[in-house]
């Protein structure tokens, strides 16, 4: 029975039937009778009951006293958590614990229906769980109002920050009063976290426990000093060594999920991923295997370093290092929850020693270096599991007729190393990992002649067929079923190339063997000659004598350069005329030489330079009114057509003829020049003419001046042709 009077009631009754006997540090800080209605900034390590604290926390102030809530309209409580997994989880823990009071508590998170969220919350909600996005997305469409909130809580604070959730924190935040009570948790207080509470709260009381100060004691912290190749086979080991109830590895990005997921598959670990790419669907199946037993390892990205509790937790193994030590401390906190004992333990290659001291001396935490568990120690694990089975100790005789029909038949060597053959089955061998060196040390090279007795092959590619040494060791390895182990040196020379293959494997390929097609192995009698012939000393170059550049500021004692073409003209005489010779100099000069001008004055008499002697122009002046001003000479009879003579005085050059006819006619097809003038067409007067519906004509009659009339000009006669619409019915 927990003893506080700061409790209400109905939630005191919940921590009761949950089995709580005592509170935590910090939800002992959030009770006490300072922080009380007050914004609160508290810090505090990972497992250490958050979320019930600030559910107890900020339960005065939703009931106000009473032992059970009413139909809210609109929200009394607000709870941002950076990831969806982080609020699904907090949501859980808050409807048991305000189960008893009758509190509905919604959720608002990205990846699920919205309608759904909407329906929810309009039936009316007591506290709202979602993401930032999500929930700025339901404000903006005015389903979720906050007009109403006295309370809201940030949830890990800083990883918020981390993910780029500032503004939308803004926005949500600034449509609820600004009398609400404020609190933030988070595992650590950064200087960006500090300012954020500055902006968002006021007079907050900062609380800090003791678990930020120092090293979570339930988790151990093991740094393992491996190759690079045995990155993965470190992994595999750590997972037989421990046999964790539940494990995560945590990498770096999405594809190295993937991989990891594919290899640990084919050696028979129950898995699933966690990453960014999955639905909300998959990630929860993916959680609900991983509660429920059906799966035992969990592969996520930095995704699910927040706020996951996962049952029975044990290991956790950073495959790729974190970015920075906040990261670490939260990937680390999967485990050691509620008190239980967890390990966290580090990939470490040796180019990244200097990287994982930095990152534990930042986490404040002190780690143990060694080795990955090699593959004697792992079976020897194996080997101490089987005989503190639980199958072999005291039993209440169940299967006794059974047990000795076995021992009778087959005798208890043979029960027994089936019983062993049926433990082992379904689990992977052990790794065998390569040495390494102690942390912070590179292995030292081998040095030249300790490959030992050796067989010289020759390969026929060499320089001029782009080989090199790691495109052939796979395929010799594989021509010759091998391990790079028995491979020694590869020497690739301009046509061929040297293979050095251990005596012991050297009977795999024989004479010789084809790695591909055109690509063929053969076996040498003795040993190449390796030694690159010496080069002759090349004679020291001359440097040739050295001559300065002429200065160009010394003046050398070349000629004058010649006098200019032209001189200065002085009292040259007048032309007689403006016109002057073109000489080609410029203006006030005059040529040295006595050239001819291009140009002179014209002789008297001279014709132009384009005309002939003696030739006409084409055109001549023809004779006033004697019809055009210019008529080519001989020119052929004069048109057909000509102007009209009989114009009366003051009347324009062209009028309508009193006949109808064009005002140009042909000479001759006139009537008063007694010729007929054929119409270009004649109407039908029997024949009604076709009108189109809602238009009218734009015909006219034969010989009435104009062809066409003026279009929707009204017809003074002949009314009985108009258009008529149909009566309707």
């Amino acid at each position: 029975m927990i003893e506080n009077m700061n409790i209400a009631a109905p939630l005191a009754a919940a921590l009761d039937a949950k089995g709580y006997a005592s509170l935590t540090p910090v939800q002992e800080a959030v009770l006490a009778d300072e922080a009380a209605g007050r914004d609160l900034l508290v810090s505090a390590q990972t497992g250490s009951g958050k979320t019930v604290a600030f559910g107890i926390a900020i339960a005065p102030d939703l009931l106000a006293g009473a032992d059970r809530f009413l139909f809210a309209d609109v929200p009394a409580a607000l709870i941002i958590a950076p990831t969806r997994e982080l609020a699904l989880q907090v949501a859980r823990e808050l409807e048991w614990l305000y189960g008893e009071a009758g509190a509905k508590i919604a959720t608002c998170v990205g990846g699920m229906d919205y309608r759904t969220e909407k329906r929810r919350l309009d039936q009316g909600a007591h506290i709202v769980v979602g993401t930032p996005g999500r929930l700025r997305d339901h404000i903006e469409r005015r389903s979720l109002d906050l007009s109403g909130l006295k309370a809201a809580v940030l949830d890990e604070a800083d990883e918020m920050l981390d993910l780029g959730f500032r503004d939308d924190l803004e926005f949500i935040l600034s449509q609820a009063p600004e009398e609400r009570r404020t609190l933030m948790f988070s595992a650590t207080v950064p200087k960006a976290i500090a300012a954020l509470a500055k902006d968002f709260q006021v007079d907050a009381l900062r609380i800090q426990t003791a678990g930020e100060a120092k090293q979570h004691v339930d988790i151990e912290y093991r740094a393992l000093s491996v190759q690079v190749r045995d990155r993965e086979h470190a992994i595999f080991n750590l997972l037989r060594f421990y046999e964790a109830q539940t494990a995560i590895v945590f990498c770096k990005t999405r594809a190295n999920v993937n991989h990891l997921m594919a290899r640990m598959g084919n050696r028979g670990f129950a898995v699933v991923a966690l990453s960014g790419e999955l639905s909300q669907q998959e990630r929860t199946n993916a959680l609900t295997a991983l509660r429920t037993g059906r799966a035992r390892v969990c592969i996520a990205t930095d995704v699910a370093a927040r706020g996951i509790d996962l049952p029975g937790l044990e290991l956790v193994i950073h495959a790729d290092l974190p970015s920075n030590s906040d990261t670490l401390l939260h990937r680390s906190g999967r485990t050691g929850r509620a008190g239980s004992k967890g390990v966290s333990a580090l990939i470490v290659a040796p180019s990244e020693f200097r990287k994982a001291q930095r990152l534990l001396q930042g986490a404040k935490v002190v780690a143990e270096w060694g080795a990955a568990p090699s593959a004697e120690e792992v079976q020897e694990r194996d080997d101490q599991r089987i005989l503190e089975h639980p199958a072999l100790g005291p039993n209440d005789g169940e299967n006794a007729e059974l047990g000795a029909l076995l021992l009778d038949r087959f005798g208890p060597e043979q029960v027994a190393s089936a019983f062993v053959s049926l433990w082992r089955q379904g689990r992977s061998s052990p790794e065998v990992l390569s040495d390494v060196a102690k942390p912070g040390e590179r292995p030292e090279p081998k040095p030249r002649g300790e490959f030992g007795a050796s067989v010289w092959y020759t390969i026929s590619v060499g320089h001029t067929g782009r080989a090199e040494a790691r495109w052939l060791l796979p395929k010799i390895c594989e021509a010759g079923g091998i391990t790079k182990d028995g491979i020694g040196a590869i020497r690739v020379q301009h046509d061929l190339t040297y293979v050095q293959i251990g005596k012991g494997v050297a009977d795999k390929f024989g004479s010789g063997v084809n790695l591909e097609e055109g690509v063929s192995m053969t076996r040498m009698d003795g040993e190449p000659s390796l030694e690159r012939p010496e080069r002759p000393a090349r004679a020291p170059r001359e440097k040739p004598a050295y001559k300065p550049k002429p200065s160009r500021f010394v003046e050398d004692d070349a000629p004058l350069p010649e006098r200019k073409p032209y001189t200065k003209r002085e009292n040259a005489p007048k032309p007689e005329s403006n016109w002057k010779p073109d000489t080609g100099a410029p203006k006030g000069y005059e040529a040295y030489k006595d050239d001819k001008p291009k140009r002179g004055p014209k002789p008297d008499g001279a014709k132009k330079p384009h005309a002939a002697d003696g030739a006409k122009k084409p055109w001549v002046k023809r004779e006033p009114g004697d019809g055009k001003p210019w008529e080519k000479r001989d020119a052929a009879p004069r048109k057909p057509y000509a102007k009209k003579a009989e114009a009366p005085e003051g009347a324009k050059p062209h009028t309508k003829r009193a006949d109808g006819a064009k005002p140009y006619a042909p000479r001759g097809a006139s009537p008063e020049a007694g010729g007929e003038r054929k119409p270009r067409w004649k109407a039908d007067a029997a024949a009604p003419k076709s009108r189109s519906a809602g238009f009218k004509s734009q015909g006219g009659k034969p010989g009435a001046g104009k062809p066409f009339a003026k279009p929707n000009k009204p017809r003074a006669t002949d009314t009985s042709k108009r258009f008529v619409p149909p009566k309707k019915g």
